[in-house]
């Protein structure tokens, strides 16, 4: 009895034994997933998105790699830098082949680099064939992939999955795989896209790759093409130009200067991906011999150009309003009180002159920056306006127009040019009129204006045609209201003639001046710290009296004692950026985190929306924008919801991190604000004029499918953590910031 009763006892521990092996093997079964392993910066699994084998025709597996804020793994072609993830099967079980399938990548653009690949985590979809279908497959997989931030650090891991045979049912994992397996680019009739023709033609005046694709159901939204040749290196960011309501689209992909004059290409097949948005497709392509139409197109004008030199003209119109146009503005505004009671034919011929001076200077301004950008520079609008230098020169320019029309001295010293000018211009021909055209360049050029940024924006984002042609139609634009006054000369001549009154103008124009220069020394403050900037507004006072007693002194040593005083003011007023300037940090406003790009990718993947605003103190639009629609109650409420996070990046000083984050959207001045989210992870620039409603709306696309995605879809953050998920508690374990 006692043997048959330990025996008993035994068949039963073996039975409970056994049950509660049953629910671990159906969990790990369910889970579908190998253990985590965590390398510097990353972590990588295998997943399977099914439970069993089934038929074991195929096992849809997933490589699914995570990655800390800021760094990126790469695509099947990385571009010029990187390398591709690869994986050695051959320790494998029951494991006939394995294939990675390629999500549709991203482009990232660093200091003239181009590389494709991924940040914040993919899944490459891997299609596995077993030997048998009804034995367990186990997939040994050592990985190899590259990661990169500032620096790139190869990873290693070491993977086994073991998928069991019978029926399939989809498991934990299914979710995951799927997401990524929409990404990988497919029949372009799945998604609406059509790619129409792939063939050689010109970027300007050099070799480029064009290619004509179409949208069937709606129109192209941010597209990007990515060029795969045997032996051919083909990275560059393509041109885009737009037609038919943007469901046509010409791609020109200019050609590194390794593959020479393209002609190697001609009839050679490619690998064309074209991606917009979540939609993807791609395709072999025969790359044809260059066609006019191809060759030629870059110099054409289609219906969008209408638009953006529209744009241009009417932004040149506005920068007569801006404050650093003042100056040239009250020279033209007396000297068209002082042609009141005169013939018209000198007013037209003076002002047709200025004009031509205003296009002659952009024009000239246009060849300067075209030549920049071919050497690699940073360009953009504005930006003159970061430099210390530019901005005391501007303080000593205004400040002296200022005293000069409120009577302190008789001999304006920049204005003097103009004058002398205009006196030739009398005896000898139109100099001076065309000087001061010229001087209102110079001062125009450094300000930002409403649909000015959109135009000039355009223009240097493409070649050298469109900057003159965008630049030449802004000056057009600032040059309109001399064109008016030399079409109808009456507006000069039928004014009162000069009398007394025009010293009460003088002196109203003078506040008006010195109102700019102080707004100056404002944005000066903000660069090199406030007591620089008083000490800079010191000296150009002390300089506008030393200038005023130089002239009014009888004695000429006197006079000349006075004037050598007033230039080493001037001098002086350089030096004090250099002596005295500060270190000045930005007054944080709590509802503005500071611009991070690396951390946005981070924010979107968690599901929340990101508002980027770039600004700076020297942008009036930006102040407008603030003022009346981001500080408003509505949009201040919407920014400051749980699921948004409000971003800044001051453009005061040079940066050269915001410049590349404004040319990754084609935007090379300010105002600039874009939003990210579940729904448009890429960003989406907003107009530079915003209003309330133009914010609500996009705060409403980019979170229109937060919470469509399920927990697994999410990724393993998304998910209730267990105390055997290595991933779980990051900060312990992997290392890096989830």
């Amino acid at each position: 009895m006692r043997s048959n009763g330990w025996g008993t006892v035994l068949f039963v521990a073996v039975l409970l034994f056994a049950a509660s092996l049953v629910p671990t093997r159906l969990a790990a079964a369910e889970n579908a997933a190998s253990p985590w392993v965590t390398l510097d910066h990353s972590a990588v699994r295998l997943v399977a998105a099914t439970t069993a084998l089934g038929d074991g025709e195929s096992v849809p597996l997933g490589l699914h790699i995570r990655l800390a804020d800021g760094w990126k793994t790469y695509w099947r072609s990385p571009g010029d830098a990187g390398l591709p993830a690869r994986a050695d099967w051959s320790a494998s079980e029951n494991l006939a082949a394995a294939e990675f399938s390629w999500p549709s990548p991203r482009r990232y653009t660093l200091i003239g680099l181009e590389t494709l690949g991924y940040e914040g985590e993919v899944v490459l979809p891997v299609t596995a064939r077993p030997v048998h279908a009804d034995a367990p497959m186990t997939v040994h997989a050592t990985v190899h992939y590259l990661i990169c931030e500032d620096i790139c650090i190869p990873q290693m891991a070491d993977l086994s999955l073991t998928v069991p045979p019978g029926a399939g049912s989809p498991s934990a994992q299914a979710h995951l795989v799927s997401r990524f397996q929409n990404r990988v680019p497919g029949a372009g009739d799945e998604v609406g896209l059509t790619i129409r023709s792939v063939a050689l033609g010109r970027n300007g005046d050099a070799p480029a790759l064009v290619v004509d694709a179409a949208s069937a159901a709606e129109a192209f939204d941010r597209p990007d093409v990515f060029i795969e040749s045997a032996d051919q290196p083909i990275f560059a960011t393509p041109r885009i130009r737009f037609s038919d309501g943007g469901k046509q689209a010409r791609f020109v992909i200019p050609l590194d200067e390794r593959v020479g004059d393209g002609s190697g290409l001609a009839g050679a097949s490619v690998v064309v991906t074209l991606v917009d948005g979540d939609r993807a497709m791609e395709g072999w392509y025969e790359v044809a011999p260059a066609t006019a139409d191809a060759a030629t197109f870059v110099t054409a004008l289609p219906l969008s150009w209408i638009a953006v030199l529209g744009l241009a003209v009417l932004g040149g119109l506005i920068l007569n309003l801006m404050p650093c146009v003042l100056p040239v503005l009250s020279i033209k505004l007396l000297s068209v009180v002082g042609h009141g009671g005169g013939p018209a034919r000198p007013v037209r011929l003076g002002f047709l002159a200025a004009a031509a001076g205003i296009v002659f200077s952009f024009l000239v301004l246009a060849s300067a920056l075209a030549a920049l950008k071919a050497g690699g520079a940073v360009i953009g609008w504005g930006i003159q306006f970061q430099q210390p230098w530019f901005l005391i020169a501007m303080i000593l320019v205004v400040s002296l127009f200022a005293g000069n029309l409120w009577g302190l001295f008789a001999v304006r010293l920049p204005g003097a040019i103009a004058d002398a000018g205009a006196r030739v211009g009398q005896a000898q021909g139109l100099g001076g009129h065309f000087l001061t055209g010229a001087l209102a360049t110079l001062l125009a050029t450094p300000c930002s204006a409403p649909f000015l940024g959109t135009a000039v924006g355009f223009a240097l984002a493409q070649g050298t045609f469109e900057i003159f042609a965008v630049f030449t139609a802004v000056g057009l634009g600032l040059a309109l209201p001399y064109l008016a006054v030399a079409a109808f000369p009456r507006l000069a001549t039928s004014l009162p003639r000069p009398g007394p009154w025009m010293g009460t103008l003088r002196r109203v124009l003078g506040f008006a001046l010195a109102a700019t220069a102080i707004w100056l020394l404002s944005v000066l403050a903000a660069q090199v710290g406030l007591p620089a900037a008083a000490a800079v507004g010191v000296l150009a006072v002390s300089a506008v009296l030393a200038v005023g007693g130089a002239s009014r002194l009888a004695m000429t040593w006197g006079r000349r004692v006075a004037a050598i005083t007033a230039v080493g003011l001037m001098v002086t007023a350089f030096v004090i950026p250099a002596r005295v300037a500060t270190d000045t940090l930005a007054v944080a406003d709590a509802a503005w985190q500071p611009l991070d790009e690396a951390a946005i990718s981070a924010h979107v993947a968690a599901g929340k929306v990101v508002y980027v605003n770039v600004t700076a103190d020297w942008c009036i639009t930006c102040k407008v924008n603030e003022t009346l629609v981001l500080t408003s109650r509505d949009v201040g409420s919407w920014l400051a919801a749980d699921n948004v996070i409000a971003m800044r990046g001051d453009w005061t000083r040079p940066d050269d991190d915001i410049a590349r984050f404004l040319a990754r959207f084609g935007r090379y001045g300010i105002p600039f604000d874009a939003v990210f989210g579940p729904a448009v992870p890429d960003g989406e620039a907003l107009p530079e004029l915003l209003t309330v409603e133009t914010v609500r709306d996009a705060l409403k696309r980019a979170a229109a499918d937060a919470m469509a995605a399920t927990p697994e879809e999410k990724g393993p953050d998304a998910r209730d953590r267990t105390p055997g998920d290595p991933i779980a508690g990051a900060d312990a374990v992997t290392g890096f910031r989830r």
